[in-house]
């Protein structure tokens, strides 16, 4: 594998379109200074940060392994652009979020994915389903399946629920290691039949140099001085250490989801 650092534009949001009030955290369709419209993410939403954090290393993660992601930018709020939103609550929610948020490239035009009227091939189900057990991404289920047919070809989308470990950071050393318990309620889970060959392929592609280049695109000012940690740096290192650690037992949350699996059918 070689080198490449990825690399995420920044952009800065020069209007507010609308709010999409099917996310719990009331991200916004807005249009930034290169004239593309966005999904945007508020670092002033309730989970703060975290979702942030989460939804860039999942996303580009996705993105590694060859998955179809919208482009993630950095999405800059200026502070003077609340001031002119009649609603109270987006108007708090503006002001709380000046400085860098995380936006994707919003994909016009794109249906929300249905699994009884898309068919998903193994190999592809198989992938998604890997990459949700490696994050830990509770939201790709039935009710919520966080993925957009655009083009005739799918797109995962929303990551922000993922690394939920990172909520409270108690024992996330020993969560690591664990088999993926949800994975039962991936709404691909019954055509993820290819998940020991997929494993094989990913863990070709992703190693620690990977990881590390990824963990390395969140801003300092996302990685609050957070106990437990005393530095962004620490901080920033424990993500790293999670998600090699993962990556190191893999044959442990894919005996999980085939287990699962086995189940399910």
């Amino acid at each position: 594998m070689n080198g490449h650092q990825p690399q995420l534009r920044t952009v800065n949001v020069i209007r507010y379109v609308t709010p999409l009030r099917e996310g719990g955290s009331l991200p916004a369709i807005a249009e930034a200074d290169d004239e593309f419209l966005y999904v945007l993410k508020f670092r002033g939403a309730g989970q703060g940060t975290k979702a942030l954090i989460a939804e860039l290393i999942g996303g580009e993660i996705a993105r590694l392994l060859g998955l179809k992601v919208p482009e993630i930018v950095f999405a800059n709020l200026n502070e003077a652009f609340g001031r002119t939103e009649p609603d109270e609550e987006i108007q708090d929610l503006l002001r709380a979020s000046t400085g860098l948020n995380l936006a994707i490239h919003y994909l016009s035009g794109a249906i929300t994915f249905d699994p009884v009227v898309t068919a998903v091939d193994a190999r592809l189900a198989s992938a998604i389903v890997w990459l949700d057990s490696l994050i830990t991404n509770v939201d790709r289920t039935a009710r919520n399946t966080n993925m957009l047919m655009w083009h005739k070809e799918l797109w995962l989308i929303d990551h922000g629920a993922a690394l939920y470990f990172h909520h409270s950071w108690d024992n996330w050393e020993e969560q690591a290691k664990r088999p993926f318990a949800q994975v039962k309620d991936h709404v691909l889970l019954r055509y993820a039949s290819d998940i020991e060959v997929i494993d094989q392929e990913f863990r070709a592609i992703l190693g620690l140099e990977q990881i590390e280049a990824i963990v390395s695109l969140i801003p300092d000012d996302w990685l609050l001085r957070d106990a437990p940690f005393e530095s962004a740096e620490a901080h920033r290192q424990a993500y790293v250490k999670f998600l090699a650690s993962r990556l190191s037992v893999s044959d442990v949350f894919v005996k999980g989801a085939n287990d699962a699996r086995a189940a399910l059918i």
